[in-house]
């Protein structure tokens, strides 16, 4: 193993053109952390707003785009007892996924599930600890309920599609086209709504309203989704594509009981995304091993190609989740 690395980094803020390679000194691993020798990494919107220069990484976080990656261990710090050198995980990461190496904590790795391949593994970690944390920690998601996730056929859609649905929940997600319509209903939506041609208020409020909404478009959606509430429902916000601002009488949110919150997972505490992953390990590997559900895969692009992929991401034609190959 040399000193250096191969990786892509983000020569400045702009398009996916300043994506550039790069080489980078390998990452040590620290104190309860580990150094993952990266075979494939994810491709996330987040990726792309950090490299337009709008999401800025954490403090002491790589300047490196890539928050989620699978491969094997390389090394591990003091303090780790799991993973092992040698083990095939995949992990979320505080950034520097688009890289042979990338070092995180121990504690945000997770077993590669039962027969998955490598590349569907790193599509794992970003969405399903988003989804997870919003749509059952944060949203309280029970069986039975109405959930409608806009975006249904993202990475984030495909996966609450699943795991609403294997849960219980009665799930209704919006797309915008015909082909991403019958992907959301493939995946267990009962009833997948086109919004350039369909009202996603009317039909939920003729089913009695949402439950809980997780929405990632913001905007003037923001106002729709409290229309589109039941009482005492919940609205849990993850981003923000159409922007955070929006005019909202509050008189309803008090007689209505209505719940508004929302989060961003890569600001939170390392114990914070433990805490995440042990849940993940306990409720939700289990549906993985037994191929309940499982990420759905748009397209792969080579490390030097991730120019290509983000103009795939941002392109909005994509079904599911985009990966680099890394080694």
């Amino acid at each position: 193993m040399t000193d250096m690395m191969h990786a892509v980094e983000i020569s400045e803020p702009g398009g996916p053109e300043v994506l550039r390679p790069c080489k980078r000194p390998l990452p040590v691993a620290g104190y309860g952390q580990v150094v993952i020798r990266v075979a494939w990494a994810g491709v996330n919107r987040p990726d792309a707003l950090q490299r337009a220069g709008s999401y800025a990484p954490p403090k002491g976080a790589s300047d490196l785009p890539g928050l989620e990656a699978s491969g094997e261990v390389a090394s591990v710090g003091p303090g780790v007892d799991w993973p092992k050198a040698g083990d095939a995980v995949c992990a979320l990461l505080p950034g520097g996924g688009y890289a042979e190496y990338v070092a995180t904590p121990a504690a945000h790795c997770l077993p590669v599930p039962a027969g998955m391949a490598l590349r569907e593994a790193a599509c794992l970690p970003e969405t399903f600890f988003t989804v997870w944390s919003n749509v059952f920690q944060r949203g309280g998601l029970q069986s039975g309920e109405r959930f409608l996730v806009h975006g249904g056929s993202s990475g984030i859609g495909t996966t609450a599609i699943q795991l609403a649905s294997a849960f219980g929940a009665r799930v209704f997600a919006t797309a915008g086209s015909a082909d991403k319509c019958q992907a959301c209903r493939d995946l267990g939506a009962e009833r997948a709504i086109n919004y350039k041609d369909e009202d996603f208020v009317e039909i939920l409020r003729g089913e009695g309203g949402a439950n809980l909404i997780l929405d990632m478009v913001g905007g003037d959606y923001i106002r729709r989704n409290v229309q589109t509430l039941a009482d005492d429902g919940r609205l849990v916000q993850i981003a923000f594509l159409q922007g955070p601002k929006v005019a909202l009488n509050f008189a309803q949110i008090m007689t209505r009981r209505l719940t508004l919150t929302g989060s961003t997972l890569r600001p939170q505490s390392d114990l914070a995304k433990a805490r995440i992953a042990e849940a993940l390990r306990e409720q939700v590997w289990p549906l993985l091993d037994a191929q309940r559900v499982a990420p759905v895969m748009d397209s792969e692009f080579l490390l030097d190609e991730a120019a290509q992929a983000h103009a795939r991401i941002e392109s909005s034609g994509h079904i599911g989740k985009i990966v680099l190959k890394v080694s």
